[in-house]
């Protein structure tokens, strides 16, 4: 989205005891967090109030002056930093803790078609709200200059007479504690978890699938519920390790005229002194001390003789030398891989019993998404629910089914009665708490148990993961791009683990060059490149609304508090 966005995170709230309202949590996440969420479409963002040390790089801070002089002093501010650059600016307020970025596309995209000099939003309520706006950059400049002093204007003070306004949902502010109260009544989440915390827990407490028996060729990405051992001893029998000639004692050698091939039938006994042509793979004939490879042979008038100088070598790979009968060439819990199938096929081992592989629906929901087709008002493209279904498949998962949900107070509840050949319903969006959000409430009616239902990491805070009644898992992604598929490939490998018992294997890492750059006070998962010398080096600062930001990357890196350059880091590499 071509636009610049101010948010207002200053101001006295006087009407709650002159608190930092911005840094009120609710659902999860600081209601600022919501508002930089909500914009971080846009080109540029400016955060006007109190410095916060903990604000991402990319994000301008400053502040009104005098401090806490309203509204219009704090847009001013805001536009004295920005200098020239986008025809548009969206102006929130941090105190909308539901505010979501469709609703600063909606208004946004309503001003251009329009041609209006301002649109706002209008609440649930029917009020207007002048802090969820989007306004033309040259009538704000203008209308600021001509305003003289700014400190303490009431924000109709700047309004235009060519305005407009688009009735959105979730836009509601909180200005006084019992608005926080009853924001908060409205998600009541419960405790954030450490992201390393989150994983485990869902490793250990999801209920197993069932296991049952499959051809292991199709059940590339299950889980071994049972060790594989092997059938036969690899080889069967003594067999030629080259192409050349099987010999009996020392040379030289009568050459015999009969060929052993692989598969073929075998060449009958040596005595010392003989030999025939062998070809790789063959069943050695009985008597056989070696095999002399081609190239360090010679034959003369039927005569086999070693060429001088060349080494001594048996060249005979012996019965049972890979493994003996019965040799145990998987655990139980192991991934099922071509590897595992290939190497369990060469025991005569085809069948197994397994867990898996984990059957995914997949879900986008939100009145605002559009998949085909060209866009409405306030519509937003979706770019994750054409492509999720690859991003599972790097997780080991497979995509059974896809939705998309409409914002209906019991649309999940008709999805979870109806996706039922599945193992796990991933759902992108709803996961934030606002007013069109009605994942949490529909699995408090299906008896769900909720595992996980915030985790301390940005992004993806506001993920869950729970189990319905009948074991099926429900993982909820948050809404933008970035977030939800980040949060994806860090959080569904472990629902894999749980869910079909394997063992978890240990985390990739690698050296982060840049580490203490994007380290924050919580844990940050952030694109990451390979450099030459075989170091890594992060993106500091990633826009959430598209996977733009993953193009041309080699992996995430999950950076923890505190991480300072150098440490070892674990990191989620791309196929």
């Amino acid at each position: 989205m071509h636009a610049d966005a101010v948010i207002l995170a200053g101001g006295r709230a006087s009407r709650m005891g002159g608190v930092d309202k911005p840094a009120i949590e609710i659902g999860g996440r600081t209601m600022l967090d919501a508002a930089l969420e909500a914009v971080a479409a846009c080109d540029r963002i400016v955060v006007v109030g109190p410095h916060r040390a903990d604000m991402a790089a990319n994000i301008i801070q400053t502040q009104e002056v005098p401090r806490g002089g309203g509204p219009v002093a704090a847009i001013g501010a805001a536009l004295r930093v920005l200098d020239e650059g986008a025809d548009l600016i969206v102006v929130v307020a941090a105190d909308i803790p539901f505010i979501g970025a469709e609703a600063i596309a909606a208004v946004a995209e309503e001003c251009r078609r329009t041609g209006s000099d301002a649109v706002f939003a209008v609440d649930e309520s029917g009020r207007s709200q002048y802090l969820v706006g989007a306004w033309r950059r040259d009538y704000l400049d203008e209308r600021l200059r001509s305003l003289g002093s700014l400190d303490n204007l009431a924000m109709k003070a700047l309004l235009p007479s060519r305005m407009g306004t688009i009735a959105l949902q979730g836009i509601s502010d909180c200005d006084t504690e019992s608005d926080i109260a009853q924001a908060r009544a409205s998600v009541t989440p419960g405790p954030a978890l450490e992201l390393t915390v989150a994983r485990a827990l869902l490793r250990n407490e999801l209920s197993a699938l069932p296991s049952r028996p499959r051809q292991l060729r199709d059940a590339i990405g299950a889980t071994l519920a049972e060790p594989v051992r092997s059938a036969v001893a690899l080889p069967r029998f003594d067999i030629s390790a080259m192409d050349g000639y099987a010999v009996a004692g020392p040379g030289p050698w009568q050459l015999r005229a009969e060929v052993g091939y692989a598969g073929g039938e075998r060449p009958a006994l040596l005595h010392p002194g003989e030999a025939v042509r062998i070809a790789t793979g063959a069943h050695l004939p009985d008597g056989s001390t070696a095999v002399l490879r081609d190239e360090f042979a010679d034959v003369t008038g039927g005569e086999l003789t070693r060429r001088p100088q060349t080494p001594v070598r048996e060249d005979i790979r012996r019965a049972g030398e890979d493994w003996p009968t019965g040799h145990e060439l998987l655990p139980a819990g192991a991934a099922v891989t071509p590897m595992v199938a290939s190497a369990a096929a060469s025991g005569e081992v085809f069948e197994a019993l397994v867990r898996g592989p984990v059957r995914a629906h997949v879900v986008v929901t939100g009145d605002e998404i559009r998949s085909e087709g060209p866009l409405r008002q306030g519509q937003t493209r979706d770019s994750v629910g054409p492509v999720v279904s690859h991003f599972l498949a790097w997780c080991g998962i497979d995509a059974a089914g896809a939705t998309h949900l409409r914002d209906t107070a019991d649309g999940f509840d008709t999805l979870f009665a109806s996706a039922i050949d599945c193992d796990l319903i991933v759902i992108v969006g709803a996961t934030g708490g606002g007013a069109a959000d009605q994942l949490r409430a529909a699995l408090d009616r299906a008896g769900a148990k909720i595992l996980v239902e915030r985790v301390r990491c940005r992004p993806g805070g506001s993920q869950l993961t729970a189990e319905l009644v009948d074991g099926r898992t429900v993982l909820g992604l948050p809404g933008n791009p970035f977030a939800a598929i980040s949060t994806l490939l860090v959080t569904a490998p472990a629902i894999v683990d749980g869910l079909t018992a394997r063992t978890a294997r240990p985390p990739i890492v690698g050296s982060l060059a840049n580490a203490s750059a994007c380290s924050g006070p919580v844990t940050r998962i952030v694109p990451v490149t390979r450099t030459p010398d075989g170091t890594w080096t992060a993106d500091v600062a990633t826009r959430t609304a598209h996977l733009a930001g993953l193009v041309g990357r080699d992996g995430l890196a999950i950076v923890p508090p505190a991480a300072a350059d150098g440490d070892l880091i674990e990191l989620i590499l791309f196929p």
